[in-house]
């Protein structure tokens, strides 16, 4: 007896979601998947999601990571003070 198993995603929460059992049996093909589309999988355990597996993003420089922040952020006092925390003065 020939038995076929089917994976069934679902949306939820705009991430794709595995069982672990199924996770177990397909790993690689679906490693592969997320490699290739960038899409985080949840993996759930009786239902209830346990795991989050998220591709590596590239690298990305200081610059590329806060330009849309240049030009655009206001500092009220200078960058060189100490910062105060409230339970540094009681």
């Amino acid at each position: 007896m020939t038995s076929i198993m089917t994976i069934v995603f679902y949306e939820d929460s705009m991430a794709k979601t595995v069982s672990k059992t199924k996770l177990k049996a397909h790993m690689l093909r679906l490693f592969r998947d997320i490699e290739s589309t960038g899409e985080e999988l949840i993996v759930t355990d009786h239902g209830k999601p346990v795991l989050a597996v998220t591709p590596l993003s590239a690298r990305r420089s200081v610059d590329e990571v806060f330009a849309d922040l240049r030009g655009n952020v206001i500092y009220h006092e200078s960058l060189d003070l100490p910062t105060q925390d409230e339970w540094d003065n009681p």
